[in-house]
């Protein structure tokens, strides 16, 4: 499964948001993504009445939170459109309001970030829910992880190794420990969310056996906010999800064989 996580690149337009969903749906993605929370809860007490220099002028964090957050219109909006055009849609939930909000939609599934792995509000939440639930684990700890696949294990389908620098450095990866989690939670699907610049170390990540590749998208790179850089535009977002759907053609068969095109060539070359 590829998720093209859209997040908050649409910068609080719905028009820009849709346009994300018609460039992942081309490029072939089979889920696209979302972020939603209450800011009011979310953003930290000493965040929010901070000044930040925005597009649309100075305003406090708090403020610029909420003007790049999408509604129950724009949520419509999005649900219908991706009815439409055959793709699916999910968001990382950011607290109890929002877990609330996005399971009225009835997705496959509903993605807890990285950093709300530890939130007790949101393990009670989906222990009183049915909801699939997919995990990201950048930013923690192993005990972290045991206690939240403990916490979420009801639900829980997928689990991500992620690092979460926006941009993740190359030596900071660690998509080693995609395999790793593959023998300590046998019964998850495991994959990665991929924070890096560039498609080799996603395409990597499926070699090494990730069910589930999940990468940040844009319109365009340059566009205002601190996830765009570590996006994928239209063109690497395609050739990547093409790669990752070769990598088992590649990988081929595990025995030494002559196919009938190299007898053609062996009779050529061989003394």
């Amino acid at each position: 499964m590829f998720i093209a996580e859209i997040g908050i690149n649409h910068n609080g337009d719905i028009d820009k948001a849709e346009d994300l969903i018609v460039m992942a749906k081309k490029a072939g993605a089979d889920v696209v993504k979302f972020q939603k929370r209450n800011p009011d809860k979310c953003v930290p007490e000493l965040q929010k009445d901070k000044i930040k220099k925005t597009p649309w002028g100075e305003m406090t964090y708090l403020e610029y939170k909420k003007k790049i957050e999408f509604g129950k219109r724009e949520y419509d909006r999005i649900d219908k459109l991706c009815k439409i055009i055959g793709i699916k849609w999910t968001a990382s939930v950011w607290d109890e309001d929002s877990y609330d909000f996005i399971r009225e939609y009835n997705p496959e599934f509903i993605k807890i970030p990285s950093a709300m792995i530890t939130s007790r509000k949101l393990w009670d939440k989906s222990k009183a829910d049915d909801t699939p639930i997919i995990m990201s684990i950048g930013m923690s700890t192993k005990p972290e992880v045991d206690r939240a696949v403990d916490e979420f294990e009801k639900n829980l389908e997928g689990i991500l190794q992620c690092n979460s620098s926006y941009p993740a450095k190359d030596n900071e990866l660690n998509l080693g420990v995609i395999q790793k989690l593959k023998r300590m939670y046998p019964h998850y699907k495991i994959g990665y969310s991929g924070h890096e610049v560039g498609i080799g170390a996603s395409l990597m990540a499926k070699v090494l056996g990730a069910e589930i590749i999940e990468r940040h998208v844009t319109l365009d790179k340059y566009m205002w906010g601190s996830d765009q850089k570590c996006s994928l535009g239209y063109t690497e977002l395609k050739r990547l999800i093409s790669d990752i759907n070769k990598v088992g053609i590649w990988k081929g068969k595990d025995k030494i064989i002559c196919y009938s095109d190299e007898v053609k060539v062996k009779k050529k070359l061989r003394i």
